[in-house]
């Protein structure tokens, strides 16, 4: 591989309910990043039906990766290699990536490289700034609250994860007992600046230098609330609900994420995966960490997109990383 040639790498991602494709140059640079949403077609039914998302990327895949080329005025002879999510994710929905990149890498000649989702979240990151190791990564999202400490590109060491209910399902979950839409997180988050945080919930801090997460109990709490509060006819506050939950979700993060900085002596925090995109968690994590430099990716990089795919492919491209056309969606991929 010629070091001083730019390197273009298409990435695709159809993990869950986003339709993605993007080209990415070193890296670092977006050349385009298009998505197509179905947030529209699962809200009816408060989440993600994996039947209609699988149809939906079968009916987008091509468009979405017309659109790319037009955007980026480049066309095949300049795209190096192509990055797929082939896990985790719903299989149905990952299948079509997949085997769209499968499809392309065979008919075009090009290398193949199978991507992790959420090594695609923190890479994220690196669009918009340069890694220092080591560095650790606080992964907020719909099915991943995980700290994953890196001492170097492509290595990633799992410290804490969440036991039951992710961050983001919990939100999802919540919103729903208050009649919100979904997804769940940017309501909660808008209706919490509303509200005050005066309902103590609790707060799962669980043994102690555990750097786990669990969010099942919060959720339960915040339900049996509601209940009770409509079993005594009294008046539900929905705004407080939201606010004393947000408050709960965020002091566990920003704490946890704390003492693990503290322990490890990263030079750089990042925050990674669509609950990054809270304003809430935003202003928690600026207010603590004054010292230790923190990245927080722009909102349209916090969602599924297929430009962090193609960065975390481009690493593993550059370090001779290939996958073979035996690549398959695999929905319970380890990160490891």
């Amino acid at each position: 591989m010629n070091k001083n040639k730019d390197i273009y790498v298409l990435g695709i991602e159809t993990s869950c309910d986003e339709t993605a494709v993007a080209i990415v140059k070193n890296g670092r640079e977006i050349i385009t990043n298009i998505v197509a949403s179905q947030i529209d077609s699962h809200k009816r039914f408060g989440g993600v039906v994996p039947e209609i998302a699988s149809r939906h990327h079968v009916e987008q895949i091509t468009l979405v990766l017309e659109e790319a080329f037009t955007q980026s005025q480049l066309d095949w002879d300049d795209i190096d290699a192509i990055a797929v999510t082939e896990g985790p994710g719903l299989v149905g929905a990952l299948l079509v990536g997949v085997n769209a990149a499968k499809a392309i890498a065979f008919a075009k000649g090009k290398p193949l490289i199978g991507v992790h989702h959420i090594a695609g979240h923190i890479y994220a990151n690196r669009l918009i700034k340069e890694f220092e190791f080591p560095l650790l990564a606080l992964i907020v999202s719909g099915g991943h609250t995980e700290l994953v400490l890196m001492q170097e590109h492509g290595q990633y060491e799992k410290i804490g994860e969440t036991r039951d209910d992710a961050a983001g399902e919990a939100y999802d979950k919540v919103a729903r007992m208050l009649g919100l839409p979904y997804p769940g997180g940017p309501h909660i988050d808008r209706l919490a600046k509303q509200g005050e945080a005066n309902i103590d919930f609790p707060r799962a801090w669980l043994e102690k230098g555990s750097y786990d997460f669990s969010f099942s109990g919060l959720k339960s709490a915040v339900i049996n609330y509601i209940h009770n509060a409509k079993q005594r006819n009294e008046e539900i506050v929905k705004a407080d609900i939201a606010a004393s939950f947000q408050e709960s979700v965020v002091e566990v993060l920003t704490e946890k994420t704390y003492q693990a900085v503290q322990e490890y002596k990263v030079k750089q925090i990042i925050v990674a995966g669509g609950v990054a995109a809270n304003k809430g968690l935003r202003t928690s994590l600026k207010k603590k960490f004054k010292t230790t430099e923190l990245l927080i990716p722009p909102l349209h990089l916090c969602t599924d997109n297929a430009a962090m795919i193609a960065s975390a492919g481009t690493i593993k491209f550059e370090h001779g990383k290939r996958s073979d056309l035996t690549l398959n969606a695999n929905p319970s991929l380890p990160l490891q």
